[in-house]
């Protein structure tokens, strides 16, 4: 008897609160929809993660191959009995006035067999680092820079800037005319098929050696950089990317 009243009971509130099932089913669809979007948001930030880290790696690919250019560049080039340098942070040959001497106020490749040969090999070993395994893909550019130091000198109207740019030309005449490249230098292309070198002068306002108490010192201001920049991720990537 009493069972059957606890049964009537129960029967009894169960149908004075139809509302309590409809709830209960209205938290589960709710806990539901949160847990989908929780797998959602964190499948969105898994793909941004992996997105960067991507990024990331690309950009290591490219500083390594920079580096190995740079270096492959240095020890062929040894072995030439050409002396260059490498400087700033591994991103730069350094072609010293121990190697490329111009005349004072001069911009054309001296007419000495030893110079002209250096410069040429320069130039052919240069060639062969960037194309071994397409190392051009990672690069964007690939600057060919005069520096001088800063003695004021007359030179066409131009000043140490006309004369720094000049002397990095006559250095890239050499490589564009002389040498028998397949493709050539200036066929290059970077991975915006832009081309890939870039000849400029910065007179004397980047130098090596900011003391000039001496000669020795400006010496190492006079001086021709093949500078190597890397292809990054543009803005427009990263923007994709935080939009995501």
């Amino acid at each position: 008897m009493r069972r059957g009243i606890r049964s009537h009971t129960q029967n009894s509130v169960d149908e004075e609160n139809p509302y309590w099932v409809s709830f209960s089913d209205l938290m589960s669809a709710l806990l539901v929809i949160f847990i989908l979007a929780a797998v959602a948001l964190i499948i969105e930030l898994t793909q941004k993660t992996n997105d960067v880290e991507a990024g990331i790696e690309e950009l290591k690919h490219a500083e390594l191959a920079r580096k190995n250019i740079i270096y492959d560049v240095r020890d062929e080039l040894a072995k030439r009995n050409v002396i260059v340098e490498i400087a700033d942070n591994d991103t730069v040959i350094r072609i010293p006035e121990s190697t490329l001497t111009f005349a004072s106020g001069k911009s054309s490749i001296p007419n000495d067999a030893t110079i002209q040969q250096a410069v040429k090999d320069i130039g052919v070993v240069l060639h062969s680092a960037i194309q071994k395994k397409d190392r051009f893909q990672y690069l964007d550019t690939v600057f060919i820079e005069g520096h001088t130091d800063s003695d004021g000198i007359h030179y066409r109207g131009k000043g140490n800037w006309g004369l720094s740019t000049d002397r990095a030309i006559s250095v890239w005449n050499v490589w564009q005319n002389e040498l028998s490249l397949t493709p050539k230098l200036g066929d290059l292309e970077n991975a915006y098929h832009a081309k890939l070198f870039s000849v400029s002068g910065y007179a004397a306002t980047r130098r090596a050696n900011l003391q000039e108490s001496n000669q020795q010192e400006k010496s190492q201001n006079r001086r021709i950089d093949i500078r190597f920049t890397v292809k990054k991720p543009s803005i427009a990537e990263l923007e994709r990317i935080v939009a995501q």
